[in-house]
């Protein structure tokens, strides 16, 4: 499972027009499953982003988490993010998950969040979704578990 993490200070996400998730300073999270993946990668993932130092401490070091600031998470389904990209000119999409299954982890991933966290908002899997984000820094991670 991967996730691209950014320090925002806000993002929201858009579908058809209306406004269906929003958040203050904290993470975007752009969610790629991969056909291989599990719950305990999910999960393993949840652990890493609420607690991954990349905010700034009184010593404008990364030393703070997502918990610590207790920030908002945006966690936003995105089926290209597992592309294989290293030959050619067009992307393969045979590392991405098959939808029943990026549903099921992308769920299970939200829902996970919500009992660990208190502010979490998410896109909608598999809608077109028109994404805002002022990115931090910018400061932005891959992680993938």
């Amino acid at each position: 499972m991967i996730g691209l993490l950014q320090r925002v200070s806000s993002a929201r996400v858009e579908v058809d027009s209306e406004l269906i998730a929003e958040i203050k300073q904290g993470l975007l999270v752009l969610v790629g499953v991969e056909k291989s993946d599990t719950q305990a990668q999910a999960e393993r993932l949840l652990e890493r982003l609420l607690n991954y130092r990349v905010f700034a401490d009184a010593q404008d070091k990364m030393n703070l988490s997502l918990r610590d600031i207790q920030g908002g998470l945006l966690l936003v389904p995105q089926f290209t993010l597992p592309a294989d990209t290293r030959k050619g000119l067009r992307p393969s999409f045979t590392p991405a998950a098959p939808p029943e299954l990026g549903r099921a982890l992308f769920d299970y991933l939200l829902y996970q969040a919500q009992q660990q966290h208190p502010l979490v908002a998410s896109g909608r899997f598999g809608a077109n979704m028109q994404v805002q984000l002022v990115n931090e820094g910018p400061v932005t991670f891959w992680l993938q578990s």
